[in-house]
C-alpha cells in the first residue's frame, strides 16, 4: 500500500510517545519491556526466556532523558516521510521492525555484558539511515550527506557511554540489507513476492545470529 500520508510513521511515533508517558507514570513499564541479552534465552531457575523483548525495547526510551526520545522521534519523522511513500507502508513497517530486531541482535552479539539493559528506537532509526543510503544509491542520488549523518551518529555511540553503539550497528546493517532486497529485486510480476521472500531471508539470518549469540552467553 502506498500513499502520501505517512500513516505508519505517525503511528510508530504515537506508540513511542504513549509508551514514554507510561514509563514516566508507571516505572514498572520500563522493567517489563527493556532488553538485555540474558532475556533472549533466560537464566535457568531464575529468569524465563523472553525473546520478545528484542522488539519491545525499541518502543521504550530513557525516562530520565527527554532528548533521547526527542532525537529518535525527529529522526523517525524525517526518514519516514521519505522512505514510507517510496517503499510502501507494509514494506516500511517491515523495514522498521526488522531493523529494531537487528539492533537487539547487535547488542546480543557485541555488548559483552549480558545483564546490561538497553532501550530506544535507535537501532530501528539507524536501519532507516541504512535504507535511505541504499535507496539513494539505487536512484543515483547524492549520498554524501547521508554518510556524514551516519558517521556523526555512529561516533556519538562510541563517545557517549550511555549509548549502545552495538544496537546502532546491528540496526544499520539490517536496514541496509532489507533496503537492498527491496530496491534491487528485478521488476516484473514476481517482484513483490521476491521482495517479501528476501525480507523473510533477512529475518531468518537474524534468527540464526540470535541462536549463535545465545550459544555464546556465559550461562
Amino acid at each position: 500500500m502506498r500513499g502520501d500520508t505517512s500513516i505508519v510513521t505517525y503511528t510508530l511515533i504515537g506508540i513511542c510517545v504513549v509508551v514514554f508517558l507510561l514509563q514516566l507514570v508507571l516505572p514498572g513499564v520500563t522493567n517489563a519491556f527493556i532488553y538485555a541479552p540474558f532475556f533472549t534465552a533466560g537464566v535457568e531457575g531464575a529468569v524465563p526466556a523472553q525473546p520478545w523483548r528484542m522488539l519491545t525495547a525499541a518502543f521504550l526510551h530513557s525516562p530520565g532523558s527527554f532528548l533521547h526520545i526527542a532525537f529518535n522521534m525527529y529522526a523517525l519523522y524525517i526518514l519516514g516521510k521519505v522512505l514510507e511513500p517510496a517503499l510502501g507502508r507494509a514494506r516500511f513497517l517491515a523495514l522498521y521492525l526488522i531493523s529494531a530486531l537487528g539492533g537487539s541482535v547487535g547488542v546480543l552479539l557485541l555488548s559483552g555484558n549480558p545483564g546490561q539493559g538497553v532501550v530506544g528506537a535507535s537501532g530501528a532509526v539507524f536501519g532507516l539511515f541504512g535504507a535511505l543510503f541504499i535507496v539513494q544509491r539505487k536512484r543515483g542520488g547524492d549520498v554524501r550527506q547521508i554518510v556524514v549523518l551516519i558517521a556523526i551518529n555512529a561516533a556519538l555511540g562510541f563517545l557517549v557511554p550511555s549509548i549502545a553503539w552495538q544496537a546502532h550497528l546491528g540496526g544499520l546493517v539490517a536496514g541496509a540489507a532489507c533496503a537492498a532486497v527491496i530496491a534491487y529485486v528485478p521488476r516484473g510480476p514476481r517482484q513483490a513476492r521476491l521482495q517479501w521472500l528476501g525480507l523473510g531471508g533477512v529475518v531468518v539470518l537474524l534468527l540464526l545470529l540470535t541462536l549463535l549469540g545465545v550459544s555464546l552467553l556465559p550461562f
